[in-house]
């Protein structure tokens, strides 16, 4: 069985990303209630039972809004490194001991046929990190929530077969929009987020000819358009001579998940 994988929600509301195999069923964060992400799984026909991980990105509340639901009705292990564990464990509710694990930045594990690597990116939460996935010689990275993209996180995702990239603002939209100067700074800053341009130029000296599909992911609510975002990615990529007729270009949704993709 190949890997399949589904955004199941992304954006400034709630973040989730499931991933089957024929012989596991991995999670990335439950960024929304217990009642919607039980919601998100009936849309692709799948349910959290039998999940063998569930890790936590980082701490803030629309990636951890139903782990701790979830963890304790479906008995699923949950992964995150230790300042994550800190800094998420009184808002989540109390865990089984049995089901709490250590993950740090950096570290690989092996969930059956699925090879998992950890890597950091630059935000403001306590130790924040995303994972890439490899299945029988094909990879799957998935990065958003950073400020910005340094070398070493594009050494550790070039060359994948699909990315669920962070397409965050249009910095004009932003810079015009109603939110406090604070705020704006915060999204601008190297521990924010990337805007559309920028996840861009990115994704440009990542890719090369294995990669057939993007996913433009954790758009803002108030500051950008799923149309604004894939006309200024495709634009910004286009202009560093990435051949667009090759690559996939997919929207993702706060509420509406994907199909289930065959990488």
């Amino acid at each position: 069985m190949s890997l399949h994988y589904s955004v199941l929600a992304s954006g400034s509301t709630g973040n989730a990303l499931y991933i089957e195999s024929e012989q596991s069923r991995l999670l990335v964060d439950a960024g929304l209630t217990g009642k919607a992400m039980l919601a998100l799984f009936d849309q692709i026909h799948r349910s959290p039972e039998g999940i063998d991980g569930l890790f936590v990105t980082h701490e803030h509340s629309d990636h951890i809004k139903g782990v701790g639901i979830l963890a304790r009705k479906y008995n699923i292990p949950l992964y995150a490194n230790q300042k994550t564990w800190d800094a998420m464990e009184a808002k989540i509710g109390k865990i089984d001991p049995a089901l709490k694990f250590l993950w740090e930045v950096g570290e690989v594990k092996q969930f059956g046929d699925i090879e998992v690597e950890s890597f950091n990116v630059s935000h403001d939460a306590a130790d924040p990190m995303f994972f890439q996935f490899a299945h029988e010689g094909k990879r799957l990275a998935h990065i958003t929530d950073t400020g910005y993209v340094s070398d070493r996180m594009k050494g550790t995702i070039r060359g994948a077969d699909a990315y669920i990239f962070e397409a965050n603002h249009d910095i004009g939209m932003l810079q015009m929009g109603h939110y406090p100067w604070s705020v704006k700074r915060r999204i601008l800053g190297d521990y924010g987020h990337v805007s559309n341009e920028d996840a861009a130029v990115a994704m440009s000296e990542v890719l090369d000819e294995r990669t057939k599909r993007i996913h433009m992911a954790h758009l803002s609510k108030d500051n950008n358009m799923k149309e604004l975002a894939r006309m200024s990615v495709s634009q910004t990529l286009a202009s560093r001579d990435v051949d667009l007729s090759k690559i996939h270009l997919l929207d993702t949704d706060p509420v509406i998940p994907t199909p289930l993709l065959k990488l």
